[in-house]
């Protein structure tokens, strides 16, 4: 009987050859044996400047959004005693009963909400992404359209990729605030559309969006019966006469939004990886039941850390000093960026300015690389987020007072010597 003898090997450009029987076969690149899904995540836009900056000395970053404070004293101590406690087990699957009945008295409490059931309503998760991604896993099918105003967070239009739905971008514009035009939504929905996604305060605006604006969308959401998805991950982080508007709390958005909120940018809480949804007890419990297979529960010590930041009474102290130095630094980035020559509009929300960079001549990218290549300051050009962000960049200002004036001051050397 003859033998069969196959042997494989990997060439250069990632095709798989088989031989067989000293006949080569070519067979199918190995990259198809990644999901569509996958294939068509864009990668990250931030990470390359990140990638960069870390090979260099004496960069100035304003590139990651993450608060430059330690977490608050009460939260830190709450997390030391839970861990000195021994509390390292699992807790229930949606999060401890505490908390999440400290989730719903303070949404209450400070925008008005529904009072949502601590059983049913409310989940923690790790952090606000995953309940991003949770959510729409709950509630797309293949082909579901779900409406992303944009420029946005980079893992909005990830999320709704890998559950198979299909991204409509919504761009907005600085002409209007990177708020959004109610008429676009309109314009933007067909049969397919199942959701509508909305971050405000936005990352990487700054922008936020009155009371008129929001019941113009609640409108529309309740005319074409549309799930409404809204982060609203920085909501204390407001300044000026703004304050911030909790959509689900506008009259019947309850029962059709999925509130996503979280402890890392109020409490300077990020590495402790501790967020959590909000929403009707159909929705949240299918979230629920993707989260058991996937996480089992949030990290035990973090949930502990955030009750305490929400039912220690000394916590409030650390928050509105953070909120008061966010402020300051607020001000100075956005006079300075203007002054400058980076037309920029006033930021009314989270820790980003989202200055135009078009008066230079540069595209954002061409500009970015070259600024922190010959200046060793790092920010993201806007298209990372999305159209809308074309001629932007973003700074973000959690950054010290003395590192915003040092990047400000290379900033300005940049500009005029290429403007």
């Amino acid at each position: 009987m003859e033998s069969l003898t196959v042997t494989t090997s990997g060439l250069a450009n990632g095709t798989r050859t088989h031989v067989l029987n000293g006949t080569r076969a070519d067979m199918r690149p190995i990259s198809s044996r990644l999901s569509q899904r996958v294939l068509a995540v864009p990668p990250s836009g931030i990470r390359k400047y990140f990638d960069i900056a870390a090979t260099m000395e004496d960069v100035v970053s304003l590139g990651i959004g993450e608060p430059d404070f330690v977490t608050p004293p009460p939260i830190l101590q709450a997390g030391l005693l839970s861990l000195q406690r021994g509390h390292t087990s699992y807790t229930s699957n949606s999060g401890m009963y505490e908390l999440r009945e400290a989730v719903a008295r303070n949404l209450r409490q400070r925008y008005g909400a529904v009072p949502y059931d601590p059983e049913k309503e409310v989940l923690i998760t790790v952090g606000v992404s995953e309940a991003m991604y949770l959510a729409m896993q709950a509630i797309l099918d293949p082909g579901d359209e779900v409406i992303v105003p944009q420029p946005c967070f980079v893992s909005y239009t990830a999320s709704v990729i890998l559950a198979g739905g299909n991204v409509v971008d919504l761009p907005t514009y600085a002409e209007d605030n990177f708020e959004i035009r109610p008429e676009a939504i309109r314009a933007a929905i067909t049969p397919r559309t199942k959701a509508l996604l909305i971050g405000f305060p936005s990352n990487p605006t700054g922008a936020v969006m009155d009371l008129g604006g929001m019941l113009e969308i609640a409108r529309i959401a309740e005319e074409h019966d549309l799930l409404v998805i809204s982060d609203e991950i920085y909501d204390r982080l407001v300044y000026g006469s703004h304050h911030h508007i909790m959509f689900a709390a506008l009259p019947g958005m309850a029962e059709r939004t999925i509130h996503l909120g979280g402890m890392s940018k109020d409490y300077a809480m990020t590495g402790w990886r501790i967020g959590y949804t909000a929403g009707p007890a159909d929705l949240i419990g299918a979230m629920r039941k993707i989260h058991q297979y996937l996480i089992m529960s949030a990290p035990t010590v973090g949930q502990e850390a955030a009750l305490a930041a929400f039912n220690d009474p000394a916590t409030e102290e650390y928050v509105q000093q953070m909120l008061d130095s966010y402020d300051r630094r607020r001000r100075l980035i956005h006079d300075g960026l203007n002054e400058i020559g980076l037309e920029c509009f006033e930021p009314k929300g989270a820790f980003y300015a989202f200055p135009s960079v078009k008066s230079t001549g540069m595209n954002e990218h061409e500009f970015c690389e070259r600024l922190l290549v010959e200046e060793h300051v790092a920010v993201i050009p806007g298209s990372a987020f999305g159209k809308g962000g074309e001629g932007h960049i973003r700074c973000a200002y959690a950054a010290s007072i003395e590192h915003i004036e040092t990047a400000l001051e290379r900033m300005y050397r940049f500009v005029r010597r290429h403007g």
